[in-house]
């Protein structure tokens, strides 16, 4: 390490999990401004409807994801990006038959949801 720079660098698995999730909370490594979910999600898995008080960006990296911003229903594929304003309800799924990998920016140092399903 360079004297007077101070990185971090961390492994995914090391990071929370639930088996399709990592979740990068910002408050935790050095107060970052962000925090992120990294997805690895299998076919027919989905994350159910909720919105935060601030903006979610998805950038999907790999597979399909259909999407629910609001009342509208969209697909986004790899090499899209899908940004919801602040306290919009959204939920996503992956009904391809192949992995769904992308990155979920929350622009929070910390996660604050509010589920809007069971």
């Amino acid at each position: 390490m360079e004297p007077g720079v101070n990185y971090t660098i961390l492994e995914r698995n090391d990071l929370p999990s639930d088996g399709n999730t990592y979740e990068f909370i910002g408050s935790q490594h050095q107060n970052t401004e962000i925090s992120f979910i990294w997805v690895d999600m299998s076919p027919g898995g989905s994350i159910r409807l909720h919105k935060h008080p601030y903006k979610e960006i998805f950038i999907i990296q790999e597979g399909v994801g259909t999407f629910t911003v609001g009342s509208t229903t969209l697909e986004a594929h790899a090499g899209q990006i899908v940004i919801v304003p602040a306290d919009t309800p959204h939920k996503f799924m992956n009904l391809s038959d192949k992995q769904l990998k992308q990155v979920d920016i929350h622009l929070n140092r910390q996660f604050i949801t509010d589920w809007l399903e069971d």
